[in-house]
């Protein structure tokens, strides 16, 4: 009988913790962030490395202070794709993070699934925006865009 206790208190303790770790994975870090917010400007680099402010509209953005990988956000452009090919340095190799459910505007999956198929381009932001860290931009030609912050090969080796 007192065996059943003890694993009943065991299963709840794990219980407990899952749902904590989950709140905080999925709520407890981020936070929104505006496009004037310090960091949040969206600048794309030139073909020469100059960075370049881009004009947004519609821009919703999260953070969060505990990894530098947790930046995202959805926003508009009126940068025409032939113009930004031309003008800015096109991403090699763009990995959208997967981020929480609830900022449902950043569909990472969609997002790459549209950049492996050509219906979107991802662009440099910002190289080393943290150490190791680049910050990607992927523009669709309707001037939806989305942006995420992802390792770079630096960091990978």
């Amino acid at each position: 009988m007192n065996g059943k206790y003890i694993g009943g208190g065991i299963v709840l303790i794990a219980l407990a913790f899952g749902a904590g770790v989950y709140y905080a994975q999925e709520y407890g870090y981020y936070q929104t962030v505006s496009a004037t917010a310090p960091g949040a400007a969206i600048t794309l680099a030139e073909l020469g490395g100059t960075l370049d402010p881009l004009d947004v509209a519609g821009y919703q953005g999260i953070d969060a202070d505990s990894s530098p990988l947790r930046y995202r956000a959805c926003f508009r452009t009126d940068l025409s794709l032939p113009t930004a090919t031309e003008t800015f340095q096109v991403y090699d190799k763009p990995t959208p993070l997967i981020g929480p459910r609830w900022f449902d505007c950043f569909d990472a999956k969609r997002i790459g699934a549209d950049l492996e198929a050509g219906r979107a381009v991802a662009f440099l932001s910002q190289h080393d925006i943290h150490p190791g860290v680049d910050r990607v931009v992927a523009i669709y030609p309707d001037g939806q865009a989305y942006v995420w912050h992802q390792l770079n090969s630096e960091a990978e080796k």
